[in-house]
């Protein structure tokens, strides 16, 4: 679990981050939405450690982060997997040296011992044994994505980050993807959030979501509540998502 209470964050003066308090719980998709220039990513970035909050708390279960001197802060990072917008594949290594690259740096396991486990996170992710020597520019758009989720919990995570794991991906691939970190989240029990804002992946996988909307709390609820609130902001929102997707729909 994670909880952030009453966080502020601001950028030379003005304020992106007002009074956000919420918990995204263990064993479920927490995703967070809202439109461009809302703070989401403003929010998942500090949540991560990487901009330090004006006031407030960040607890991973017992741990207050911003109380977490920076020696233990990277501790608490190898507990943390992330799925990056654009996968962020190293182009120069195989799917397979991708997934063992951070057993590479931040363990002590040996040579069988990584490679078991690099098999074992891309057998999850449903990669075939044939397409481990591959590179990068040689799958497809959704198999990378899915050797970036195998790379982030090659390290047997606590918690999960996911921005926009969806970008750039056609409606039935993004499925597939959601499914699949909704799949290993409940399988390794792993405190996941996902910044998105694609409301196919709120109505596919949205245990709990977050709306932000001018960086505070606009709503919160579950994929079988969004689409009965009457909440102006958050339909707005939604409207124009269906709107992006008809038009997408349209030019395909």
């Amino acid at each position: 679990m994670i909880e952030v209470k009453n966080i502020y964050k601001s950028f030379d003066g003005v304020p992106i981050l007002k009074n956000i308090s919420t918990v995204f719980e263990q064993g479920k998709t927490n995703l967070i939405i809202g439109k461009s220039g809302s703070g989401k990513t403003v929010l998942l970035k500090s949540i991560l450690g990487l901009y330090e909050i004006d006031k407030g708390e960040i607890w991973y279960n017992k741990r207050n982060l911003v109380a977490t001197p920076e020696k233990e802060r990277k501790k608490m990072r190898r507990e943390i997997g992330m799925v990056f917008q654009g996968g962020a594949l190293f182009d120069s290594l195989s799917v397979q040296a991708n997934v063992r690259f951070p057993l590479d740096m931040f363990t002590k396991m040996s040579a069988k011992e990584k490679q078991n486990r690099v098999e074992f996170c891309l057998e999850h992710v449903n990669i075939e044994p044939t397409k481990f020597h591959l590179h990068p520019s040689e799958i497809s758009g959704g198999m990378q994505k899915r050797v970036a989720i195998a790379r982030a919990i090659s390290l047997n995570p606590k918690y999960l980050f996911c921005d926009e794991p969806n970008s750039g991906l056609d409606p039935e691939t993004s499925t597939v993807i959601d499914k699949l970190i909704q799949s290993l989240t409940k399988e390794f029990q792993m405190t996941t959030i996902i910044n998105t804002h694609d409301m196919n992946s709120v109505i596919e996988i949205g245990e709990s979501v977050l709306f932000i909307a001018e960086g505070e709390v606009g709503w919160q609820g579950t994929n079988k509540e969004i689409l009965q609130t009457q909440n102006e902001k958050l339909n707005d929102f939604i409207f124009a998502n269906k709107l992006y997707a008809q038009m997408r729909r349209e030019k395909s």
